[in-house]
Formats: structure tokens, sequence, C-alpha cells
């Protein structure tokens, strides 16, 4: 009999979720934000993004 050597199972899905509610699609990643679509449109004047048009 041959040795078999297992090896892990890969993770796919999203791992991460958003910050502020959890939320797992529709992420902002860029600069570190991580947070959802919904929650960045609520808190992005706060933070300091402004919208041109």
């Amino acid at each position: 009999m041959t040795n078999l050597t297992l090896r892990p199972k890969k993770n796919f899905g999203r791992t991460e979720g958003c910050v502020r509610c959890g939320r797992k699609r529709g992420m902002v990643r860029r600069y570190g934000i991580r947070m959802c679509r919904q929650c960045f449109r609520d808190t992005a004047p706060a933070v300091g993004f402004k919208k041109y048009s």
C-alpha cells in the first residue's frame, strides 16, 4: 500500500466581511477600507471622500 499525504483543503469564497456590518459582498478594499459599498456610501463624507458627479 502506498503512503498518502493529505493536504489541507483550500478555502474558497469570501473570508473577510465588512468591518461595520459583516456583509461579504460588494467590498471596498482599496486603501485598506474593508467596508461593503452600502456602508461606504453612508460613511464616505465623514471620512473625507467627495462625490464629484
